[in-house]
């Protein structure tokens, strides 16, 4: 499978993360973000290239972004637990590939592991840079 697009709902830490390593590497990113531009920590600055998804929360977001990705890597710390789970039911109940990703700290969000951003952006950074580079499998 080639790897085309980073594809997160925008929340604090893990996706921001993600966004933010895509961004600064100049990879194609993007998703859906709930109506409003929901988030934990207020509206999701623009600066992330997401499309609203009308009438939709976290779930429903989560949801469509599931459905439009081939498949989904899921970063976390030590359990699964809230959007993160079910992010992996999601993927589970549609057929769709997942690989779980567990960084051994304490939560998703930014609000319960400080540090998430910090690992979801090195984590994307490392695999953008060993995805690009000449002579490397899936190489751009």
């Amino acid at each position: 499978m080639t790897l085309t697009k980073i594809v997160t709902g925008g929340q604090t830490g893990i996706d921001r993360g993600a966004l933010d390593a895509a961004l600064e590497a100049g990879f194609p990113c993007g998703g859906w973000a709930p109506e409003g531009r929901a988030a934990e920590d207020g509206r999701i600055p623009r600066r992330y290239p997401l499309q609203e998804l009308a009438g939709a929360g976290y779930e429903e977001r989560t949801l469509q972004n599931v459905v439009d990705s081939d498949g989904t890597a899921i970063l976390y710390s030590g359990k699964l637990e809230g959007g993160t789970r079910k992010t992996m039911l999601h993927c589970v109940e549609h057929g769709k590939p997942f690989e779980l990703v567990d960084a051994t700290r304490a939560g998703p969000r930014a609000s319960k592991w400080p540090q998430s951003h910090q690992y979801a952006h090195s984590t994307v950074r490392n695999l953008l840079s060993a995805y690009s580079s000449p002579g490397k499998p899936g190489s751009r």
